[in-house]
Order: C-alpha cells, then structure tokens, then sequence
C-alpha cells in the first residue's frame, strides 16, 4: 500500500471552508441572539494536548524509520502504530486547517462588535484557539513529514539508479575505445 502526502492545497480548501463556517455561525449568533461563539478554555488545552501527542509520536516514529534496522528496539514500534500516527498526523493538519478558519471566520465577525463584553470576550478565545489550531496544522504537516520512510536501497532507488546508468556507460565507452 502506497500512501501520499497530502497535497498542498487540502490546507487552504480546509481552511476557507472553516472561515465560512465560523462567518455563517456569527451571523446566525448575531440574528438570532444566541450565544454560540468562541471556544471553550478546555478546548484549547484539548486541541494543544493533541497536538503534542501527535508529535511526539511522529518523533518516535521518525526515530524508529532512521535507525538502523539491526539496532531497532522491536517491541515499541510496529507498523500499524506507525500507520496510525501517519493517520493522525494528516487528520491533525487538515482539522487544524477547518478549525482555524472556523475560528477565524468567528473572529472576525466578532471584531465588528467588540466594544460589547459578549463579543470581546468571543472575540479573544476566537484569536486563542485560531492561533492553537495554526500551531496543530502546522504540527500535522511536519509531523506527516515526519513519518514517511526514508529511501530503501532496493532496485528502484534513484541513487542505485544512476549508478547503474554511469556503470553502463563506463562499459559502452570501454567497449568503443578497444
């Protein structure tokens, strides 16, 4: 099974739809008076805890591919944890895309009303989880990263590759100089 990276442009998709989400709940907040807005403290320390463990379970797993076979602890790491921190480390930077929008569609909205305590207060655990939830994509990026295996030395390898084509040549050119 070959997994990709996520592309580039996943993030910003994610992200402009969370925006519109975040805007379209302010908007409904402000029409309906309702008091939906901001982000719990608990979601913070939540979403910042996650993000941690997602790294530092992606340096495990960075450490464990780098290391060289004969000396791997077999026990710690096995490839479905492996897998499994790959999975979270995608699902980590494209939520954090979604949510940082989300929060950042909801800022913005407040910004426009902050002179009353309601919106303020939305308006400041708004910026605080957009600016935990940045930090969580960026964490799933480079965690992804992180987790991707470095080259074998089989048979497909780049290097091996050229070196198979300059060994070639060094005979073709052998061969026409005799």
């Amino acid at each position: 099974m070959s997994v990709k990276r996520t592309p580039w442009w996943y993030y910003p998709v994610s992200l402009v739809i969370g925006a519109l989400g975040g805007l379209g709940l302010a908007v409904v907040d402000e029409r309906m008076a309702t008091s939906l807005l901001g982000a719990p403290w608990f979601v913070d320390l939540l979403l910042l805890v996650l993000g941690i463990v997602v790294l530092v379970l992606a340096l495990q797993v960075h450490a464990y591919a780098n290391t060289d076979p004969a000396k791997r602890p077999h026990a710690f790491i096995n490839p479905q944890r492996a897998m499994m921190t790959l999975v979270c480390a995608k699902a980590l930077g494209l939520a954090g895309a979604a949510l940082a929008g989300w929060y950042g569609g909801q800022a913005v909205m407040c910004l426009m009303h902050v002179e009353a305590s309601y919106y303020h207060d939305a308006a400041v655990e708004c910026v605080i989880a957009l600016v935990i939830c940045v930090i969580d994509m960026i964490i799933g990026i480079v965690s992804e990263s992180l987790c991707q295996l470095p080259p074998d030395e089989g048979a497909e390898n780049p290097k091996l590759k050229r070196a198979e084509r300059r060994r070639r040549m060094q005979q073709a050119t052998a061969k026409t100089s005799e």
